[in-house]
């Protein structure tokens, strides 16, 4: 697709319903991320694993609210998040999903069709993107938005999760660069949606959450800092992916970082 269809399709799908970019993307029509898109509903980060595994998982999430803000989970073999996304098919409705097996990333596939078994329990938390339209409505910065893929820093921090059953490691975290004289703003705004993350779980120095780079990112793009911004981290739902690595499942599966769940929840809905 050329470019500049791409920049016109993104500016369409960022004012969308939830629905018609769920749509777009099972059409093949949208194979981006969704930084941005469906402006004022949830996006959700995805895990699916076999239901001998489900309920270790259900633990793994209550235990560790911060990066797995639990939203829905599906009936066993049943694509369809009933809650949060009537319709909607956990197959064909993500742009980009990568595919663990036996503790490695294996692929990245753009469906699920061939891969989907009756035994699989597919699992929707939060995702931090969500109020990204909120920071913007109250005329807070939202740097990664202002660049290309509207990518965010993403990080393997130093904080342990409380483990659960197989499911055990270090939380995955998210940076935002937040001017200073917005940081109690933005910090006051995000606590409001706990389903999507929450407030920060740290603000000051990188250092302190075991990130010692910060251009070094494990997913995402490095972060742009000025000299009057201050370092801002939530929980990210990256982290399902990390324990991953750890848990030595023979298969588990996720979004993408970057490649969310549109969900029909509303930001309106969330909020605390």
């Amino acid at each position: 697709m050329a470019e500049h269809k791409v920049v016109d399709l993104r500016q369409s799908l960022a004012t969308a319903p939830a629905r018609d970019v769920r749509m777009a993307i099972r059409n093949g029509t949208w194979r981006g991320t969704t930084h941005g898109l469906a402006r004022g509903y949830v996006q959700a980060n995805l895990a699916i694993v076999p239901e001998a595994y489900a309920l270790d998982f259900m633990r793994f999430c209550h235990r560790n609210p911060k990066p797995c803000p639990l939203l829905d989970v599906t009936d066993t073999g049943d694509p369809e998040f009933r809650q949060i996304a009537p319709g909607s098919d956990v197959r064909t409705d993500l742009s980009r999903y990568s595919v663990y097996r036996d503790s490695a990333l294996a692929e990245e596939v753009d469906d699920l069709v061939d891969l989907w078994r009756d035994d699989l329990v597919a699992f929707a938390m939060g995702c931090s993107l969500s109020f990204d339209a909120v920071l913007q409505k109250n005329g807070l910065s939202v740097k990664h938005l202002e660049r290309p893929g509207g990518r965010i820093a993403v990080y393997t921090s130093g904080i342990d999760c409380a483990p659960a059953g197989p499911f055990a490691g270090p939380m995955v975290i998210s940076l935002r660069p937040v001017p200073n004289d917005q940081v109690a703003r933005v910090a006051e705004v995000t606590r409001r949606y706990p389903a999507t993350h929450g407030g920060p779980l740290h603000i000051g120095d990188p250092a302190e959450v075991g990130i010692t780079d910060v251009d070094a990112v494990d997913w995402g793009l490095p972060p742009q800092i000025g000299p009057d911004d201050t370092c801002m981290f939530w929980g990210c739902g990256v982290t399902p992916q990390a324990v991953a690595m750890a848990a030595k499942l023979p298969l588990m599966i996720t979004h993408t970082t970057g490649h969310m769940l549109l969900s029909d929840l509303t930001l309106e809905d969330i909020e605390i």
